[in-house]
């Protein structure tokens, strides 16, 4: 039987997850080191032989607990001001899954340097407990990242944050017998008002004080920048009710889209017309199913 690993899904561009974040990290941390220290004290893993400990029990637990807390806030506090330095909004979960990889191992290899604190061994420091303190962590991490997913996951679908499971694309025609294809739109400079026609563009992109309209004409996409901000831009074409702000700087054509993808940290928006994908942030996830049922029913009927 041959092994599948959906690519496309691990690779779909997600919004950084808030957990991660600075604000977050230390509430995580808590719950990570608490949580820890709780499953020790009352399960003792992993054969825990008395003669060896230097200390009470409960010390080496705290020990235990403490130091993945400590690396899973340094860890992702690092990674998250690097974001932000360079720039780097864009997220998946396959950089997910390197980097809980990477911090197990480094959690793994911190419980191997502490194994002189905490333990009379005269093999502390051989490459065998080396082996055994980095599998420990990865079988142990592996079980406690996915039950904290699935608490995540329990917890957003409580809030009323379903996926959306089947995406059915749009109807126009009903839009097109009310309104003009063409919209005159007006900017702060009068010689930089334009001309937009509705029924090809896709999706508008903030950048500043400007937009970059991705539009489709005859099977053939085309960018086009405008100066004018987004939510002015937005303000202008509010009587197409098929316009919807999915994103601190995307606007989308909803008549467009053909595919959404993603999860509970957000949506991917894809199109016939090109390979381009936009993102539903996570704060948007509601609203955007909001409105997609609400355009379902009035044009789908």
């Amino acid at each position: 039987m041959r092994f599948y690993i959906n690519q496309e899904h691990l690779k779909t561009e997600i919004e950084y997850p808030d957990r991660y974040r600075s604000q977050n990290l230390i509430k995580s941390s808590v719950v990570v080191f608490l949580i820890i220290l709780i499953f020790l004290l009352l399960f003792k893993p992993f054969g825990v032989y008395d003669p060896e400990l230097k200390m009470h029990y409960l010390f080496i637990c705290f020990f235990h607990a403490f130091a993945p807390a400590l690396i899973l806030l340094c860890y992702f506090g690092v990674l998250h001001n690097f974001r932000k330095t360079k720039k780097q909004p864009k997220w998946n979960l396959f950089k997910e899954y390197i980097h809980i990889g990477t911090l197990l191992f480094l959690i793994g290899a911190a419980s191997f340097l502490m194994r002189d604190l905490l333990y009379n061994n005269p093999d502390n420091w051989s490459w065998n407990y080396f082996y055994e303190e980095i599998r420990n962590c990865f079988v142990a991490g592996i079980f406690f990242y996915l039950f904290l997913r699935l608490s995540s996951f329990y917890l957003e679908t409580k809030k009323g944050s379903p996926f959306v499971l089947q995406f059915i694309p749009l109807a126009a025609e009903p839009v097109k017998q009310t309104l003009e294809n063409n919209l005159f739109i007006t900017t702060q400079v009068k010689q930089d008002d334009f001309s937009l026609d509705i029924d090809e563009l896709l999706f508008a992109k903030a950048d500043g004080n400007y937009i970059e309209l991705i539009q489709s004409k005859k099977n053939q996409v085309f960018k086009e920048v405008k100066r004018i901000s987004l939510t002015q831009f937005e303000s202008q074409v509010a009587d197409y009710p098929h316009f919807f702000r999915c994103h601190r700087t995307y606007l989308v054509n909803m008549f467009k889209v053909e595919k959404v993808s993603g999860n509970s940290q957000g949506y991917a928006l894809s199109f016939n017309e090109t390979d381009l994908k936009i993102p539903v942030s996570r704060k948007q996830i509601d609203n955007f199913n909001n409105y997609y049922q609400e355009l379902r029913n009035k044009y789908t009927a």
